[in-house]
């Protein structure tokens, strides 16, 4: 099942959590320092919210999650082909998962993710990504082999 993925920034995690829970009835699927993320049925929606003091109420990012990398390779293909500049990302670590990503940029610059979950992986200790989808240099962490995390030197 493919589903539309919202990223939103949240100034108090806890109190978003709490909200969120009522709103769709259901509790996160993933819940760390700084960041949660929902897996909603109805309607099909990943909601992941990260901990942004003083910002909250912003998009973090936009995205569709969908079921294998092939379809992460054929949505990059297709965008290529359709004259898009694209980002592709194999085997990242983000947001607590191994993950097979194409990010593209929106006409007013929001980022947008094409992306499947390989696997869960730990995230070193308020990093959740392996690429800054602002400059696209790669920071924090990357998934190694067993699937654990190996922290690059910069970081976002």
């Amino acid at each position: 099942m493919s589903r539309v993925q919202l990223a939103l920034n949240v100034d108090d995690l806890e109190g978003a959590v709490d909200f969120y829970s009522r709103l769709f009835d259901t509790t996160p699927a993933k819940l760390r320092p700084g960041y949660a993320n929902f897996a909603i049925e109805n309607p099909p929606l990943k909601l992941v919210l990260f901990e942004q003091p003083g910002k909250g109420g912003t998009i973090n990012h936009l995205g569709v999650e969908v079921e294998t990398p092939e379809l992460v390779g054929a949505a990059q293909q297709r965008l290529a082909k359709q004259g898009m500049s694209t980002a592709t990302e194999e085997g990242v670590a983000c947001c607590y998962a191994r993950q097979d990503k194409v990010w593209v940029d929106g006409p007013s610059g929001e980022p947008w993710e094409i992306y499947t979950v390989l696997g869960d992986v730990e995230m070193p200790g308020g990093q959740l990504r392996t690429v800054d989808p602002e400059t696209g240099d790669v920071c924090c962490a990357v998934a190694g082999d067993d699937g654990g995390v190996v922290t690059s030197s910069a970081c976002c």
